[in-house]
């Protein structure tokens, strides 16, 4: 019966030393195949002081300044579903346009809360993945084409249940096993804090690694949880990760953004060393 709180505590202790061991790396431009990634659940814009307020939510992704950022509870979660944010300022202001989905309604802006957002590049392809699990919960697969090569992101928020979670993270390794081989990324609010065999994100390996660049993103205002996750395939596609902890963000909701330093280049070099029958399935 002790088993969970033990993990618990272990979990958390992890998290404090990622917190303690990251490290601040330069900012990056999409230039040269480099670029930032962002993954930021908003909390339906409801801050730690309880205040709806979408335009400090766009503050803070303003500061971020990512060059692909992916959000979760970016839609009301009842009623008609309507999109939180304003559009119009996100493209004004943080230069950042949404892929284009279909969504749950004629005013929503998202697939099971979850939206990606894009400075620069083409979208070739979105699939709008439903995932198992007792609670909805969905994915977004979608494929860019950008100056550097081609880049596949999956933008997913797991569920709350450790069973459901493991489920959630084979059906995206299936999509991906299913589709051709390109550089990806998986990033969103992963809903988990194990590491090792308890974690429900073991099922994710070998195609991603669970285990690197664990950043603590939760609660916002003292994070010791790293429930929000970037990994890469092949593993080499994220330099590093870091959490954007500012004042801002701190109070804008209860999770705090993270960020990845990737490098398309040596994702691509890595995959030219590969075998045509593997790379193309």
């Amino acid at each position: 019966m002790r088993q969970p709180h033990t993990s618990l505590r272990a979990g958390i202790l992890a998290a404090i030393r990622s917190r303690n061991d990251a490290t601040d790396a330069p900012a990056l431009t999409a230039q040269d195949g480099k670029a930032v990634i962002a993954s930021y659940n908003i909390h339906k814009c409801v801050g730690t002081d309880k205040r709806f307020d979408p335009d400090r939510i766009i503050d803070v992704i303003c500061e971020i300044d990512a060059d692909i950022i992916a959000l979760q509870e970016a839609d009301q979660r009842f009623g008609e579903r309507a999109g939180l944010l304003n559009l119009d300022r996100l493209r004004d202001e943080c230069h950042l346009l949404p892929v284009p989905i279909t969504a749950h309604s004629e005013k929503g802006h998202a697939w099971h809360g979850n939206v990606l957002f894009f400075r620069e590049g083409v979208v070739q392809d979105v699939h709008q993945l439903r995932l198992p699990g007792i609670e909805p919960r969905g994915a977004l697969v979608v494929d860019l084409d950008l100056a550097a090569g081609p880049l596949r992101i999956i933008a997913a928020h797991f569920g709350l249940l450790r069973h459901s979670r493991a489920q959630q993270a084979a059906a995206i390794v299936a999509a991906l096993d299913a589709a051709e081989d390109k550089p990806t990324l998986l990033m969103g609010d992963l809903n988990e804090w194990r590491l090792g065999t308890r974690s429900s994100l073991r099922w994710l390996s070998p195609r991603f690694d669970p285990e690197v660049a664990t950043v603590p993103s939760f609660p916002s205002r003292f994070p010791v949880l790293a429930l929000d996750r970037v990994m890469g395939s092949p593993h080499n596609l994220v330099g590093s990760v870091e959490v954007h902890n500012t004042p801002t963000a701190r109070v804008a909701s209860d999770h705090l953004p993270i960020k990845a330093h990737v490098d398309l280049n040596r994702a691509m070099a890595f995959f030219d060393t590969m075998p045509d029958t593997v790379v193309a399935r």
